[in-house]
């Protein structure tokens, strides 16, 4: 038995193969996206992934009977795949534009140095995301959509922005879940006030 404070060395190869993995991953700090940020600068994916991560914890007590490391761990690989090909804005996205089985196969890229383990796994979270058929992976396609359309009406965006853009955007995903369908009241109430600016 190991004592948790004292674990065994990670085999070399399983290590070199998490750092690569982890290096790749790192260009997701320079993936732009189509919002900016309130200071007016573009956002990245990371910066997306991170405050969607934030959102969810802070609705941790709304949840209750989800499983909540899940639901994060969904939501960090989420747009893991955007290090390879970059983002499609979501003015730019339509049903039938190919984004999933694209991003799908820049995950198999960027997954590709991972242990046979950890590939699966993170394969399989994407997978799921992707199907949002489980409670948690309906969470995260709804809360995505949320903190895309919040940055949208906070951001400094160029001066043609189409904020009516939000009022549509993720429908279908935020009405899956009371919670999202709640939260999408008052995001919809800040686009409103932001387009009568």
């Amino acid at each position: 038995m190991t004592d948790a404070a004292n674990p065994p060395p990670i085999a070399e190869d399983r290590l070199a193969g998490i750092i690569t993995f982890l290096q790749a991953a790192e260009k997701l700090k320079d993936t732009l996206r189509s919002g900016c940020t309130s200071g007016g600068r573009p956002e990245s994916t990371a910066e997306h992934s991170w405050r969607l991560c934030l959102m969810v914890l802070m609705f941790e007590k709304e949840l209750a009977g989800c499983d909540m490391l899940k639901l994060v761990k969904l939501c960090i690989v989420h747009d893991l795949g955007e290090a390879i090909s970059g983002d499609v804005p979501a003015t730019d996205q339509s049903p039938d534009d190919g984004k999933a089985e694209r991003e799908r196969a820049d995950m198999e890229t960027l997954a590709a140095s991972l242990p046979d383990d950890l590939r699966r796994d993170i394969m399989a979270l994407w997978d799921e995301y992707d199907g949002a058929a489980t409670p948690e992976a309906i969470l995260a396609k709804g809360f995505d959509k949320l903190e895309t359309m919040l940055q949208h009406a906070i951001g400094q965006n160029r001066a043609d922005f189409d904020y009516a853009f939000n009022l549509g955007y993720g429908v279908t995903q935020t009405e899956r879940h009371p919670l999202t369908r709640q939260i999408r009241v008052l995001v919809d109430a800040a686009t409103r006030d932001r387009m009568a600016r």
